[in-house]
């Protein structure tokens, strides 16, 4: 690998898991000798689609947009889990639809469909 794209960690979140997910794994020095910064995880993707590097960090639902032109080669633990919290509003106005999407986001089918875009279950 010479290149290998990665968001900045100094300006977004995939950055800064991707950095202490190398830094476990005490590879944090070897990659970043060769990282190619983005701006964001979809800059990460895009350069790692059209083939501009050899290698890049990406969250599991972009890759999971992109599963035509790109391959997921491993998944890498993060210290801290990558998580995506639901919660309703105290003073809303809408409880009742607040409540409704949110029971089914937690379905089956809503889970079905997340997970159709590379997300985890909860």
């Amino acid at each position: 690998m010479k290149r290998v794209a990665y968001g900045d960690p100094a300006s977004v979140p995939v950055g800064r898991y991707t950095k202490a997910a190398l830094e476990s794994m005490k590879l944090w020095n070897v990659v970043s000798a060769k990282g190619v910064l983005a701006q964001n995880v979809r800059q990460s993707l895009d350069y790692v689609a059209r083939g501009e590097v050899d290698a890049g960090f990406v969250f599991a639902t972009d890759a999971a947009i992109a599963k035509d032109t790109v391959r997921v080669v491993a998944t890498v633990p993060t210290p801290t889990p990558v998580r995506y919290p639901i919660a309703l509003v105290t003073d809303t106005k809408q409880a009742g639809e607040a409540k409704a999407f949110r029971d089914f986001v937690l379905s089956q089918e809503g889970q079905g469909i997340l997970a159709r875009y590379g997300f985890g279950k909860p």
